[in-house]
């Protein structure tokens, strides 16, 4: 079998409401995973094309997420409304979108941005 041209990895990882993390599957039924899967379906993209479910990606605050490789184009804030884009301009036409993308400075620092790596600040102000 040959390689995969693009294999997608979406975060289906599940919090308690009001998490100050996020949550990338909120309603826990995978319908990102689900749509992409369709959508790479539909354009019979299989096999070079795989959309798999992942745990967390740990980008939650920028969530919900995914991840293409072996691109390593990393999108967060990703709704049902942006499969279509995703899978025409970026599998298909090799596009990045620029409003989903999560910059790589901004990978895995909480949400925070650059230098931002480690535990979060503490609040000397506020009372355990």
């Amino acid at each position: 079998m040959p390689e995969f041209t693009h294999h997608i990895f979406v975060c289906c990882n599940r919090r308690e409401p009001g998490h100050p993390r996020g949550c990338c599957d909120p309603g826990g039924g995978a319908a990102l995973r689900e749509a992409l899967k369709v959508a790479v379906g539909a354009r019979k993209l299989g096999p070079l094309v795989r959309v798999n479910l992942a745990g967390c990606l740990e980008q939650c605050e920028l969530g919900p997420t995914l991840v293409i490789y072996p691109q390593a184009i990393w999108y967060g804030g990703v709704q049902l409304s942006d499969v279509d884009r995703i899978v025409d301009q970026t599998i298909c036409q090799n596009r990045i979108l620029e409003d989903l993308l999560i910059p790589p400075a901004m990978l895995n620092t909480k949400g925070r941005g650059p230098g931002a790596i480690g535990p979060e600040p503490t609040n000397s102000t506020s009372t355990p």
